[in-house]
């Protein structure tokens, strides 16, 4: 083998070696701000509230938590657990009519659960529950932390002690997507097509105005119902 063969050889391990180290120092970067923005949607703008609008400071809390649960696998819900999960959110929002303070620590019960069920950190674990659930469901974490708070102001251990049936009713509402969410994963039934509502309604086969008019009774009081024309 010439010399000259040799050396372009070399040259060819060494230029295979650089472009490996690249690219393994490329994936242990951190993911940068549009790819979090993308991962966690409006929960990114939350993050950099909370830090004061310091955006640095924000992706790197964002990136630690995809760090510490970016490798969750969610777990399949077997059909009891499902159904007990669809009726208990059912009767959740009925009670709402007559005692709201006891729907919204439901809610907050039944999130805690769902979310365990799933493979996330037990209920036990608050603050890592919501921070992993963040990673994955981060459209719509944030109805399980309003939905929270009000059910700790419903005992006087939350920051507001005084929320009202609408603060209560808005809760709800947003939680109600988080439930969804984690009902209806991708990999369950987005890929069956079939996906089911909370209240055990076949949410494919529910019209646009049949769901508005579901959620406008939802809205109402025990009296507004009772009064509504049959």
């Amino acid at each position: 083998m010439s010399t000259g063969v040799i050396i372009a050889l070399i040259v060819i391990v060494v230029a295979v070696a650089v472009v490996a180290a690249a690219l393994t120092l490329l994936n242990r970067r951190p993911p940068g701000g549009r790819t979090l923005r993308r991962r966690f949607g409006p929960e990114y703008d939350r993050a950099v509230d909370r830090h004061d609008g310091d955006t640095k400071a924000a992706e790197a809390d964002l990136a630690e938590r995809v760090k510490l649960h970016g490798g969750l696998r969610e777990k399949a819900l077997d059909p009891a657990d499902r159904d007990r999960f669809t009726a208990g959110w059912a009767a959740a929002q009925e009670r709402f009519v007559d005692s709201p303070s006891e729907a919204v620590a439901e809610a907050d019960r039944l999130l805690g659960d769902l979310a365990g069920a799933r493979g996330f950190p037990d209920v036990e674990q608050y603050e890592e529950q919501v921070s992993a659930l963040s990673v994955h469901h981060g459209h719509h974490v944030h109805g399980y932390r309003t939905v929270h708070r009000a059910a700790l102001a419903r005992t006087g251990t939350g920051r507001d002690a005084t929320a009202d049936t609408e603060r209560m009713r808005e809760a709800m509402l947003e939680a109600r997507a988080l439930f969804e969410d984690l009902m209806s994963s991708h990999r369950e039934e987005k890929s069956s097509g079939h996906a089911r509502d909370t209240d055990g309604t076949d949410a494919v086969d529910e019209s646009p105005d049949a769901r508005a008019e579901r959620t406008r009774r939802f809205g109402m009081t025990k009296d507004d119902r009772h009064t509504e024309p049959a």
